[in-house]
């Protein structure tokens, strides 16, 4: 790292209502140019957080707002969640004015993501980028996945490569209880891969069906605030074990 010192923020994403220091910490350096990969990924794997990003200009400032490089502590993403957000946020907390309002377009690894500002609660939000990978997961990579959950290939109603950045697979499993019932002590015996189990609370199981080859999950607005499903990220891939909020897998 170079010895000049650079301010960088801690930011809190995804947190719950009202509760300060509850959701995904994310570390975001304002001031990057002039550090090299070397330098991001050192920085990035001090802080020991699931992600850190580098906010740079963008290198076409008529199509982005700013730039941004995300790292884990081993490895640059070409994109992800609550890094993006985060970082908008502290993008537009360091004085950054969009050139459209209301509109702010990153410029990152998977390409030009736009995230809306809602103006009058500051509320930050984005359409994920197109997949990266997609498609069904093969038999060998699937039993490794449901080996690590201790779990059987049985319990999956349904799976596929929904990589838009960070890598991942995605499972439905057959309730929510069986999403939090998976522990996590046997996660790294499939190192290499990450990914997501989503599983239906009793309210919405009835908009869990299939449809041709493919499960589709349909949910719909209700007046209570209890949940619809349960969602768990796991993350061999990278050097922790579960990824408590992931907006990319979201």
């Amino acid at each position: 790292m170079t010895p000049q010192a650079r301010p960088f923020m801690q930011v809190d994403v995804f947190p719950s209502e009202h509760v300060p220091l509850s959701g995904n910490p994310l570390a975001v350096v304002v001031s990057s140019q002039g550090l090299s990969t070397e330098d991001m990924q050192k920085f990035a794997s001090w802080t020991n957080l699931s992600e850190t990003t580098f906010l740079l200009p963008p290198s076409d400032a008529s199509k982005a707002d700013y730039k941004v490089r995300i790292f884990t502590v081993a490895r640059e993403l070409p994109f992800a969640g609550h890094p993006t957000l985060g970082s908008c946020k502290a993008w537009l907390q360091q004085g950054g004015k969009p050139r459209k309002s209301g509109n702010i377009v990153q410029e990152c690894g998977i390409g030009l993501v736009t995230i809306k500002l809602e103006e009058t609660t500051g509320r930050l939000s984005f359409a994920a980028p197109e997949f990266i990978r997609e498609g069904e997961i093969p038999a060998s990579d699937l039993e490794n996945i449901c080996h690590a959950m201790r779990i059987s290939t049985g319990d999956v109603l349904a799976s596929r490569w929904i990589d838009n950045g960070p890598g991942w697979a995605g499972l439905i499993l057959k309730s929510a209880q069986d999403v939090l019932d998976i522990k996590t002590s046997h996660i790294n015996q499939a190192r290499g891969i990450n990914w997501g189990v989503i599983g239906a609370y009793s309210k919405a199981q009835k908009y869990i069906h299939k449809t041709g080859g493919e499960s589709v999950v349909i949910g719909e607005s209700e007046d209570d605030d209890s949940p619809h499903f349960e969602l768990r990220a796991f993350c061999p891939a990278e050097t922790f074990v579960e990824d408590p909020v992931t907006g990319s897998l979201k």
